[in-house]
C-alpha cells in the first residue's frame, strides 16, 4: 500500500525528532563535560570564534542547501523520479550544485585562512584565536559539499541519510574533542580551544565522506530497473546554472549581510562587558556561561519543534504551488499550535526549576539565573523556527531574510548602547527585544499569507494558564509535604515529569487538547484531509511551476542552526 503524504511527513518528522533529541542530548551532555573541564574562559573564546565561523560558513555555502533542494524538487515535479530521464536530470542538477558549492567553499576557506591574523588580532582582539581560525578555514569546502548533498536528500524526502550522517559526525566530534583535550588540556587557553576546534574539524571531513557514500548508495538503488530506457535529455546546463544562481546569489548576499551583523554583535559583546568594568578574562567567562552553557540547555527541547522545519519547505512549497491554500492553512496550524503548546510547557518547567538545572548541570548558580531570565522567551524562540519554515515554503524567504537582517541590525545597536552600562543584563534585554520583534513580524506575515485561523484560547491563553497551574501545584505540594528541593538528576526528573503530566491533564480538562488532537496523538499521525474527505495527492504528483521555486532562504547553518544558536 502506498504511503500517504501525511504518513510520510509523520514518519520523517518522528525520525528527525528522535535523531535530533538524541544528538542534542549528546551535545548538551558534552557541553557540560567541556565547561566543567575546560572552564568558562575557554568556552567564551570558543563562542567568540563561532561568531566569525558562522559568517564564513554562510559565505562558503552560498545558499547551496536550499538551492539544491529547490532545483531537485522542481525536477521531480517536472520529470518525476520513476524514469531514467528524471534520474539523469536530477544528477545533472546535483552535479552543477556540487561544482558551485566547491567553488564557494574553497574561495571562502582561502579568504579566511589568509585573513586569520587580521581577524584574530585586530577584529576579535585576541591573538590566541589565529591558529583556530586557520583550522576552521580548512573545513569550509567539505561543509559546503555536505550542505549540497544534504539539500538533495531533503528534496528527495529521505530523512534517514541526513539523520545518520548527523549522528555519526556528532560522535566523531565528541570523540575527537575528548581525544585532543587529553593531549592539550593544561597547556593554556589557546591550546584547549584549539582542541575543541580540531575535534569539530575532524567531524566535518568525515561528514562529507559519509554523505557522499550515502548519495552513491541512493543512486545505485535508483538506477536499478532503468537500464532499458533510452530517453534523451535536453541540454539545459545554462538554464540549470542560471536558475541556481538566481536562487543562491540574492540569498547569499542577504544572508552574509545578516551573518556579518551577527558577527559584529558577538565581537562587541565581550568588549562591551569589559567596558562595563569586567576584565577580559571575566568578560569571556560570562560570555561563555550564557552562550555555551545556558543557551544549549534552553534550546535543547526545541528538537521536538525544529525537526518539522526542515520538512516544511518542500511540503508547503508543493501545496502552495498547486494552489491548495486550504491545505497550506491546515498544515500551518498543525505546526504552529503544537509548537506553542509545547513551548509554553517547556518555558514554565525551566522557569520553575532553573536553579536546580544550573546547579545539577554546571554547578553554577549564575547559569540558573540566566535560565530563569530566558525561560519566558522560550515560546517566542521556539515558534519562530516553525513560522520561518512556513514562510520559506510559501516563497516568502526574501521577507523572512529582511526581517532577520533588521533583527541583527537592532541587536548590534542595542549591544553597542546597553552592554557598557548594564553588563550582561543589557544583552538579555537585547535578546528579548530582537526576538520579539523578529517573531512578531514573521508571524504577522505568515498569518496573512497562509490565512491560518487563530484560536487564542487553544494556542496562547490556555497553555499559559495550564502551565502556571501545573508549576504552582508542584511547588505547593512540595511545601505541604515538606519535600526537599530536587538535588539529584533522578529527583529533578521526577519533579519535571509530574509537572508535565499535570500540565497535560489541565490542558485536556480545559479543552486545549481536544478530541482531534487526542486522535492525532494516539495515532501519532497528523491528518491533512481536505474538506471533501478525499486524501491529498502524493506530493510528487503535484506539478510545480518553475516560477514558484525560485529564491532560497538560508545556508548550510541548518546543521544545529549555528547562527540562531549563537544569537538565541
Amino acid at each position: 500500500m502506498s504511503q500517504t503524504p501525511a504518513r510520510r511527513f509523520a514518519f520523517n518528522a518522528l525520525l528527525l525528532i528522535a535523531v535530533n533529541l538524541f544528538m542534542r542530548t549528546v551535545g548538551v551532555s558534552f557541553n557540560v563535560y567541556l565547561s566543567n573541564r575546560a572552564g568558562g574562559e575557554v568556552m567564551g573564546l570558543f563562542s567568540l570564534l563561532s561568531g566569525v565561523y558562522t559568517f564564513a560558513m554562510t559565505l562558503g555555502c552560498g545558499g547551496i542547501n536550499l538551492g539544491t533542494t529547490r532545483l531537485v524538487a522542481d525536477t521531480l515535479g517536472t520529470h518525476g523520479e520513476a524514469s531514467a530521464l528524471g534520474q539523469r536530470e536530477i544528477r545533472r542538477c546535483l552535479g552543477r550544485c556540487l561544482v558551485y558549492s566547491l567553488c564557494f567553499g574553497v574561495g571562502a576557506g582561502i579568504l579566511m585562512f589568509v585573513m586569520a591574523p587580521t581577524i584574530g588580532q585586530d577584529w576579535l582582539g585576541d591573538s590566541r584565536t589565529v591558529s583556530s581560525l586557520r583550522i576552521l578555514a580548512l573545513t569550509l569546502p567539505p561543509i559546503a559539499l555536505s550542505s549540497c548533498l544534504s539539500g538533495y536528500f531533503t528534496a528527495m524526502r529521505h530523512v534517514a541519510p541526513n539523520a545518520a550522517v548527523g549522528m555519526m559526525t556528532q560522535f566523531i566530534r565528541v570523540g575527537g574533542c575528548a581525544y585532543f583535550l587529553t593531549l592539550w588540556l593544561g597547556k593554556g587557553v589557546e591550546s584547549t580551544c584549539l582542541a575543541l576546534v580540531m575535534g569539530g574539524a575532524l567531524s566535518e571531513f568525515f561528514g562529507l565522506i559519509f554523505s557522499f557514500i550515502a548519495y552513491l548508495w541512493d543512486m545505485h538503488k535508483r538506477s536499478e530497473g532503468y537500464g532499458g530506457q533510452t530517453e534523451a535529455a535536453d541540454n539545459t546546463e545554462p538554464a540549470i546554472l542560471g536558475k541556481l544562481l538566481g536562487i543562491t546569489i540574492p540569498v547569499t548576499l542577504s544572508a552574509c549581510l545578516r551573518s556579518g551583523l551577527i558577527t559584529l554583535q558577538h565581537i562587541l559583546i565581550p568588549k562591551g562587558l569589559r567596558d562595563s568594568g569586567a576584565n577580559w578574562s571575566e568578560a569571556l567567562t560570562s560570555y561563555g556561561v550564557l552562550h555555551s552553557m545556558v543557551l544549549p540547555v534552553v534550546l535543547f527541547p526545541s528538537a521536538f519543534i525544529s525537526s518539522f522545519s526542515g520538512l516544511l519547505v518542500p511540503e508547503i512549497a508543493e501545496s502552495h504551488a498547486a494552489g491548495d491554500q486550504d491545505r497550506v492553512a491546515r498544515i500551518s496550524r498543525r505546526i504552529i499550535q503544537p509548537a506553542l503548546f509545547f513551548s509554553f510547557g517547556v518555558a514554565g518547567i525551566m522557569s520553575c526549576f532553573s536553579h536546580e538545572l544550573g546547579m545539577l548541570l554546571y554547578n553554577s548558580a549564575e547559569a540558573g539565573v540566566y535560565i530563569r531570565q530566558l525561560a519566558p522567551l522560550i515560546p517566542i524562540m521556539y515558534v519562530d523556527s516553525s513560522v520561518d519554515g512556513v514562510l520559506k515554503g510559501m516563497g516568502e524567504q526574501v521577507y523572512s531574510m529582511n526581517v532577520n537582517i533588521a533583527d541583527a541590525l537592532c541587536s548590534v545597536i542595542m549591544v553597542w548602547l546597553l552592554l557598557p552600562h548594564m553588563g550582561l543584563f543589557g544583552y538579555v534585554i537585547t535578546i528579548y527585544v530582537t526576538e520579539t520583534l523578529n517573531t512578531t513580524l514573521s508571524l504577522t506575515r505568515m498569518l496573512r499569507v497562509s490565512r491560518m485561523k487563530v484560536d487564542l484560547m487553544k494556542m496562547v491563553f490556555g497553555p499559559l494558564l495550564c502551565i502556571l497551574g501545573a508549576t504552582c501545584c508542584v511547588r505547593l505540594a512540595g511545601r505541604l509535604l515538606a519535600l526537599p528541593s530536587p538535588q539529584t538528576t533522578l529527583a529533578l526528573t521526577v519533579f519535571i515529569t509530574v509537572t508535565a503530566l499535570i500540565y497535560l491533564g489541565l490542558c485536556r480538562l480545559v479543552g486545549v487538547i481536544g478530541r482531534e488532537e487526542m486522535r492525532e496523538i494516539s495515532g501519532i499521525l497528523p491528518t491533512f484531509h481536505s474538506k471533501k474527505g478525499r486524501e491529498d495527492p502524493p506530493f510528487h504528483q503535484v506539478e510545480l511551476p518553475s516560477d514558484t521555486l525560485d529564491s532560497a532562504s538560508i545556508s548550510r547553518l541548518s546543521k544545529a542552526d549555528r547562527s540562531r544558536t549563537i544569537t538565541k
